[in-house]
């Protein structure tokens, strides 16, 4: 699933032919993703300009002119396709400006589109109980205190709760871990303050260099122009049972299941 750096980056794709841009033509190809397209897509899209984009958790926001905002999911493997010289099966939904086609592309269809009033995106039920952006300032040593003060599961398991954290996947959060010296099994009440301040600029860390890469290009992902990023060359324990720390600490990666997802850690510099 395309986590949050394939999504802003994606974002940041788009925003290059599309802010300021008027849209002409709106082409959805067939009625439904997850679910249906709004009804009013087409009527609510044509002719509308494109005042700015951005992202929240893992959702791509397309704000318009209108009062309206666009919100995207890419699901399981969708993406944006920018001029894509034919329209293929997958392509589901087209934007036309004066100066470019965009097509979302989504083969297994578990992507969503919504129009959301622009003033109530924050009570919009999806976003209503995230907690802060990992990329922004309310993201802190102190609020990760707080969120896990006395609280029994796993720290691993808090950081995928997006009520904690908004849009932080299971990749990112176990490369953040090993980046902060954390024990992914360590209860999130018994994390130390020390910890939790390495743990902040960790995650920041991790997900910028992703951002910078293009993301990690787990099975389907790429970008809006195509091109495939290449922070999955990176990892320093996803993905990675059985090889040496890359700290040279003497310790191997370790796999092992948390909520039912894969974790990957290092036993000997992970406590």
């Amino acid at each position: 699933m395309p986590e949050l750096p394939e999504v802003e980056t994606t974002v940041r794709g788009l925003a290059r032919v599309l802010e300021g841009q008027r849209i002409e033509r709106v082409v959805p190809r067939r009625a439904d993703l997850r679910r249906a397209f709004p009804p009013d897509l087409v009527q609510a899209l044509t002719g509308a300009r494109v005042t700015g984009l951005g992202r929240r958790a893992k959702y791509g926001l397309i704000h318009t002119n209108r009062g309206r905002t666009l919100v995207f999911h890419l699901g399981m493997s969708g993406r944006w396709r920018i001029d894509p010289e034919t329209l293929g099966p997958h392509d589901h939904l087209v934007l036309e400006t004066p100066a470019h086609r965009l097509a979302l592309n989504d083969a297994r269809r578990f992507g969503s589109i919504d129009l959301v009033e622009e003033a109530a995106l924050g009570q919009w039920p999806p976003f209503a109980a995230l907690g802060p952006e990992p990329l922004g300032e309310a993201l802190t040593a102190a609020h990760l205190r707080a969120a896990m003060r006395a609280r029994k599961p796993a720290i691993k398991v808090l950081l995928l709760d997006q009520r904690v954290v908004a849009g932080l996947g299971n990749i990112y959060v176990c490369e953040a871990l090993w980046r902060a010296a954390i024990h992914p099994r360590k209860a999130g009440g018994k994390v130390t303050g020390p910890q939790l301040a390495r743990l902040v600029p960790a995650i920041r860390a991790v997900l910028e260099q992703s951002i910078a890469d293009g993301g990690s290009t787990l099975r389907d992902f790429a970008r809006p122009d195509g091109e495939l990023g290449y922070f999955a060359s990176r990892f320093d324990v996803y993905g990675r049972e059985g090889k040496p720390c890359a700290r040279a600490d003497g310790g191997t990666i370790r796999r092992i299941v948390q909520g039912g997802r894969s974790t990957w850690y290092c036993p000997r510099c992970q406590r």
